[in-house]
């Protein structure tokens, strides 16, 4: 960590213990544990929440459950999470989080498709955290937004929080042949600023978020 990465950290609310340990349990288990969150990002998912108050959130890619913790700490009472999850590895030690938190009881984890289970929750989401497989980020906003005759999830009002939407810069360099995830999220920042149901920007924080809201 860097002297202005050290900074921030320094500066910003503490990293509860919780999610302290979870981030540390994530590094010791996880092939991948860069795909956590993390504290800086995990207090913004905390603060949008506190400052959006949604009552139904849809977060698509659970991992360990570090964001879905975050974004339980602003919920309102009587609000909900739903988190989908395609790995059924991670649901023990998700769920196992999720218990442990004064925040759990508002978390409702879901394991398999998001494009299957997702319209099956009914209703309108306020608030959706895409951070699936970037292959599909395509697939979930048509999704969300009912493009091809299906129901909506998403209305006038709600919030999309879609994130590594630069792709380690991979976003600005030449696609290679093949690569799919980086094709996949060209195409769906295009489709979100080409979309006159929507505004957004996008914002350079780790793997940078695109944060849109639906007119």
């Amino acid at each position: 960590m860097d002297a202005l990465e050290r900074y921030i950290h320094d500066l910003s609310a503490p990293e509860e213990e919780l999610l302290r340990e979870l981030d540390r349990e994530t590094h010791r288990r996880m092939v991948a544990p860069r795909m956590l969150s993390g504290h800086i990002q995990g207090r913004l998912l905390e603060m949008l929440v506190r400052m959006i108050r949604p009552r139904r959130v849809l977060e698509i890619g659970t991992f360990t459950g570090y964001s879905a913790l975050s974004m339980a700490a602003g919920l309102d009472a009587g609000a909900e999470l739903h988190t989908i999850e395609v790995d059924d590895e991670l649901e023990e030690l998700a769920q196992s989080f999720f218990d442990r938190s004064v925040h759990g009881a508002k978390i409702r984890l879901h394991i398999g498709s998001a494009l299957e289970i997702a319209p099956q929750l009914g209703g309108r989401f306020d608030l959706v955290f895409i951070d699936g497989d970037k292959r599909e980020y395509p697939d979930y906003y048509r999704m969300l937004m009912g493009d091809g005759g299906t129901q909506p999830l998403v209305g006038s009002g709600s919030f999309l929080v879609a994130d590594n939407i630069l792709w380690s810069g991979k976003v600005v360099q030449p696609v290679a042949r093949g690569d799919r995830h980086t094709q996949a999220l060209l195409e769906f920042n295009r489709m979100v600023v080409e979309d006159s149901r929507t505004e957004n920007v996008i914002v350079p924080l780790r793997d940078g978020l695109n944060l849109i809201r639906i007119k």
